[in-house]
C-alpha cells in the first residue's frame, strides 16, 4: 500500500507543485499542463498523474521518487512479448560526425539507438529522466540538481559516471564545436556554471530562472558521449543504448545491432531490446511508399501527407497520428534588403492563405498558424485570431516601400528550399498567391542536402523545424543574438523580445508565462522575421506485425522496446 502524498509532501518534491495543483483544482490549467509542470520539477509522472485525477493533495497517493520507469513500462501483447527480427526503416541518411554538430533528427534516429541522453520526453510530450535517476531544482530553478544513475555500462564496458557528462557538456558549450546546445543552454556561464559534486552528482548555476532544463536535455544533439570522444560518432560509436553500430554506409544503409547487456529490463525480465536489429535504409522520401508497399522497409521516417494518403486504409499498416508543433517557416534574412524593411517582410506574411497553403501542401492535416513560433500545442501558446489572407493590403505596403526606395513592381525575389516534406506545393502555392501583391517570386528548390548545405544563408526560404515540447525552446534557439552563427536563420533580434522571453524561460506559473507568451506573440507577429501558415499532424506508419511502435511528435525513434510478433 502507497503512503498518501499530502500538500507538505508535494512541497518536498518543489515549493511551486502544490502551486500548480490548486490551479488545475479550479479549473485554471489542463491537466496536461499540470502533468508538465509538476514533472519538470522533479514529480515523478506516476505519481503526478495520480495526483491530477484527486480532487485534493491529501487524498493523492503514489511516489514522490522522480525516476525513469514510467517511460520504460511496456504493455503485454496477447500472447506475450516476442523477442527477435529486424526493424527495417527508410529515411533518407545524413552525414554524421560529432553528435553535438547534429542538425537534423535523420541522423540522431541512427545515433541514439546507439547514444542515450539524461532525460527523455515521451509521446506524450511530458519529460522523464532517463540515464539521470532524478532531478531536482531550487525555488526559483537557478539551481538544477541531477543525479545519475549508478551501474550504466557503455557499449566498450565503461561505467557511465559524471566524467562523460561532464565532457559531453563541454561539448555542447565549445564555441568551436558549434551545437545549438550553445543557444539552448544560454543561461550557463560556460563550464563555470556546472559542477561536478561527485562521480554521480551535477549541479547547474544559470545565470537566469529556466524551466526548461529537463527538456533541454532531450534535445536531439545532447546525446551524452564517452569521455574519451575524438569527434567522429561513426569511428567512435561508444555509447550507452540498446544497439551498437554494426555499419553505416551513407549512400545505402545503417545496420544497429542488439546489445545483450543493455542497462534496461525488459518485461520478460531480460535487458532490452527485443529486437535482434535495426536497419536504417536509405531512401529519398519519395521511394518510401512504393519501398514499404514493395515489402523493402517495414516503416518511414516523418511520413508526409503522400505516404499518409497511400497507406491510411491499408490493412498491413498502422498509422498512429500525433498532434505536434512541426512546421515549415517561411523565413526571411533581415539583415538582407529588400527584408531588413518590415513592410516588406509584413507584405510577404499578409499573402499567406493558410488555410488553401494547409490544404494544397498537407491535405488539411494540422492546425492554422499565426506568425509567430509558438503552436497551439505549447502549454502557454496564447490564442490569437488567425490573419487573413489580404493581397490588397500587402500591395499598398509593397508601392509604399517601391516609391520610397524609387523601383518598381513588381518586386523580384527568389525563395529557396527543399523538396521532402512538402515544400514545393507551399512554395508554388505562395507564388501564386503573392503575385496579386506585387511580388515576382521565382523558386529555387532542390534535393534535401542542397538546401541544408546552405539554409542559414538564403535571403528568403522555406525551412522545415521539428516539434520541440516546450513554447520557450525554440525561440532562444531561432531568433537570439546569442544564436547568430548557429541556428539563427534570419538574423533577427529584437531587445523587448528577448527580455519577455528570459522573463518567460523563468516563469512556472503557466498563467503567468501564457500571458508574457502573448506579448512575444504580437512582437513577432509585428515585426518578426517569419511567416508560419500552419503547424503539422505528423504520423508513424510503420507494419502492424511491429508492437509497441509509438508516434513522436519530433519524429524520434524509442525503439528500446518494440518487437516483432509474426503469430
Amino acid at each position: 500500500m502507497n503512503p498518501k502524498i499530502t500538500q507538505k509532501q508535494m512541497e518536498k518534491v518543489h515549493v511551486r507543485i502544490p502551486d500548480a495543483f490548486e490551479q488545475l483544482r479550479q479549473g485554471r490549467i489542463s491537466r496536461r499542463e499540470f502533468l508538465r509542470t509538476a514533472t519538470l520539477l522533479g514529480m515523478s509522472a506516476g505519481a503526478a498523474t495520480l495526483a491530477a485525477a484527486c480532487t485534493t493533495p491529501e487524498a493523492t497517493t503514489g511516489s514522490t521518487s522522480s525516476t525513469g520507469a514510467d517511460a520504460a513500462a511496456v504493455p503485454a501483447a496477447a500472447g506475450g512479448i516476442v523477442r527477435g527480427g529486424t526493424l527495417r526503416i527508410g529515411m533518407l541518411l545524413q552525414q554524421i560526425d560529432h553528435p553535438a554538430r547534429f542538425s537534423w533528427v535523420e541522423a540522431a534516429n541512427v545515433a541514439r539507438q546507439v547514444g542515450e541522453y539524461l532525460t527523455e520526453t515521451g509521446p506524450d510530450n511530458l519529460t522523464r529522466p532517463f540515464l539521470l535517476d532524478s532531478w531536482e531544482a531550487n525555488d526559483d530553478v537557478t539551481e538544477w540538481t541531477l543525479n545519475l544513475k549508478q551501474g550504466i555500462k557503455f557499449n566498450n564496458g565503461d561505467e557511465l559516471t559524471t566524467d562523460d557528462v561532464m565532457f559531453s557538456f563541454s561539448q555542447w558549450l565549445d564555441e568551436d564545436i558549434g551545437s545549438s546546445m550553445l543557444g539552448l543552454l544560454s543561461y550557463l556561464d560556460g563550464m563555470n556554471s556546472v559542477e561536478q559534486v561527485d562521480d554521480y552528482t551535477i549541479k547547474l548555476h544559470l545565470n537566469s530562472g529556466n524551466i526548461g532544463v529537463p527538456e533541454h536535455l532531450f534535445h536531439y544533439p545532447a546525446i551524452i558521449l564517452h569521455r574519451n570522444f575524438e569527434g567522429d560518432y561513426i569511428k567512435q560509436p561508444i555509447g550507452t543504448g540498446p544497439f551498437t553500430l554494426d555499419e553505416y554506409n551513407q549512400d545505402e544503409r545503417a545496420v544497429l545491432k542488439a546489445r545483450s547487456d543493455y542497462w534496461r529490463m525488459g518485461e520478460d525480465g531480460n535487458p532490452l531490446p527485443y529486437l535482434d536489429e535495426v536497419v536504417y535504409v536509405n531512401l529519398d522520401k519519395d521511394a518510401t511508399v512504393a519501398a514499404m508497399l514493395g515489402g523493402q522497409v517495414d516503416s518511414i521516417y516523418n511520413p508526409g501527407p503522400s505516404q499518409w494518403q497511400a497507406t491510411k486504409d491499408s490493412a498491413d499498416f498502422n498509422v498512429i497520428p500525433a498532434s505536434t508543433a512541426q512546421t515549415i517557416v517561411l523565413r526571411t534574412r533581415v539583415d538582407l534588403e529588400p527584408w531588413d524593411d518590415n513592410r516588406v517582410r509584413t507584405a510577404l506574411k499578409m499573402c499567406q492563405d493558410r488555410e488553401k497553403i494547409l490544404q494544397l501542401a498537407y491535405f488539411g492535416q494540422g492546425d492554422l498558424g499565426i506568425d509567430a513560433h509558438v503552436a497551439p500545442v505549447h502549454p502557454a501558446y496564447a490564442e490569437k485570431p488567425i490573419p487573413a489572407y489580404d493581397p490588397e493590403g500587402a500591395k499598398a505596403l509593397l508601392e509604399e516601400y517601391a516609391a520610397e526606395k524609387g523601383i518598381e513592381l513588381p518586386l523580384a525575389v527568389t525563395l529557396a528550399t527543399k523538396n521532402d516534406q512538402a515544400e514545393p506545393e507551399m512554395a508554388q502555392a505562395l507564388k501564386e498567391l503573392a503575385a496579386p501583391a506585387g511580388f515576382d517570386i521565382t523558386l529555387d528548390i532542390t534535393e534535401p542536402d542542397g538546401y541544408w548545405d546552405r539554409w542559414t544563408e538564403v535571403d528568403l526560404g522555406l525551412t522545415s523545424w521539428t516539434h520541440r515540447p516546450l513554447d520557450t525552446m525554440v525561440l532562444p534557439l531561432a531568433y537570439t543574438a546569442a544564436a547568430i552563427g548557429n541556428w539563427n536563420e534570419t538574423r533577427w533580434t529584437d531587445d523587448e523580445f528577448e527580455t519577455l522571453l528570459r522573463q518567460a524561460e523563468a516563469t512556472l506559473d503557466v498563467e503567468a508565462r501564457r500571458e508574457i507568451m502573448s506579448q512575444i506573440e504580437d512582437i513577432m507577429q509585428e515585426r518578426g522575421p517569419i511567416g508560419i501558415s500552419h503547424w503539422r499532424s505528423v504520423w508513424n506508419i510503420t507494419r502492424n506485425n511491429f508492437e509497441n511502435v509509438k508516434a513522436h511528435p519530433t519524429s524520434y525513434d524509442l525503439l528500446y522496446d518494440v518487437w516483432k510478433n509474426d503469430a
